[in-house]
């Protein structure tokens, strides 16, 4: 298991200073993030961001992520295109040291919350899905950290209009036609391409979300035979509903190497439906971590790790869910669960 944090680059309030001093962090996860959706990273931009990380004793084995355009996710437009400079984005990357690149085929938006400073009893502050406040919202006229901001209200309605009429079958479409583009050159570059799961994983303002279960996965795994094509398997996304059991999912995927990438953070499902991200610690949440890690250890899993959403404690302010203090907190957690499995299976 490799360890490591996700940082958004020289704007990012967290320094990579702070980043490797918590201990067992083998690198960073992050991205060019001053080009828009589609385009080409300039290789400059990708190695002075590699010279910067590995100068502080990292590594920049992981990119997340790409983007894929929402001409590719419509099969429209300038789609052909689009992919064609995705596919020398992998190139690039792969020049560069690049391992893994966790991507997602979400259409319009990427997670989805209702409250990004949700006040918890213990005084922290968390991202929460709060069913009956995202029901009242007006997609055309919402943004979340992480979203293409560049739409208007009209160009927002029109591309969500556009995703209902292509529904869930146009989308796998879709989806089948980006990955047989893709893979090969991936396979070619040896760059495991990661897809992250739906957050949440169910269908959002009427729009598709296909990478939302076990039955699902499967098919999409189905798409393209080759442990490059595979996942970043997020626990708190496929898990703020009860119907996916995570154990059960991270053993299974594990043992067919198709899990490139591993996200690991704790929900706490609410009874209608409804969420709230919590500390990483099993008790305080719906997920039993120890259980996770336990599936990923007996599965043989040597891949990468991140710790996911944090929550805002001791008075930190940044960027919602991506603080220093939780994540932190969350990576030496889950260390320590790896350490005692270690032990116990007499690999230490």
């Amino acid at each position: 298991m490799k360890m490591t944090f996700r940082w958004y680059g020289k704007d990012d309030p967290i320094s990579l200073d702070y980043i490797r001093q918590i201990p067992g962090m083998y690198g960073v996860v992050t991205a060019v993030y001053d080009v828009a959706p589609g385009n080409v990273w300039p290789m400059e931009s990708i190695q002075n961001l590699k010279k910067d990380i590995e100068d502080h004793g990292l590594t920049m084995e992981v990119i997340e992520s790409v983007p894929v355009h929402e001409d590719i996710k419509l099969g429209r437009g300038r789609c052909q295109e689009y992919i064609d400079n995705y596919k020398e984005n992998i190139r690039r990357l792969a020049a560069c040291g690049v391992k893994c690149i966790c991507y997602n085929f979400m259409p319009v938006f990427d997670w989805t919350r209702s409250r990004l400073d949700q006040p918890l009893e213990d005084g922290s502050n968390a991202l929460v899905y709060y069913k009956e406040d995202v029901d009242q919202m007006d997609p055309t006229k919402m943004t979340l950290p992480g979203w293409d901001a560049s739409y208007s209200p009209e160009e927002m309605e029109a591309l969500i209009a556009s995703y209902k009429e292509l529904g869930e079958e146009g989308l796998w479409k879709n989806l089948e036609h980006f990955i047989r583009e893709i893979m090969p050159v991936a396979k070619e570059c040896d760059v495991y391409m990661g897809i992250h799961p739906d957050d949440p994983p169910w269908e959002i303002f009427g729009i598709p979300r296909i990478i939302t279960n076990e039955a699902n996965i499967d098919r999409f795994l189905d798409l393209y035979d080759d442990p490059h094509h595979g996942l970043t398997l997020c626990s708190g996304s496929l898990g703020c509903t009860s119907a996916n059991d995570i154990p059960k999912l991270v053993a299974k995927y594990s043992a067919m190497n198709r899990i490139c990438f591993a996200h690991v953070r704790n929900v706490k499902i609410l009874g209608d439906g409804s969420f709230e991200e919590s500390a990483h610690l099993s008790k305080c949440g719906s997920l039993d971590i120890y259980e996770i890690m336990k599936a990923y250890h007996e599965n043989g899993f040597d891949g990468y790790v991140r710790p996911d959403h944090g929550r805002m404690i001791w008075g930190e302010k940044g960027k919602p869910g991506y603080g220093l203090y939780d994540r932190a907190l969350g990576a030496t957690y889950i260390n320590g669960i790896w350490e005692a499995l270690d032990k116990a299976s007499g690999k230490e």
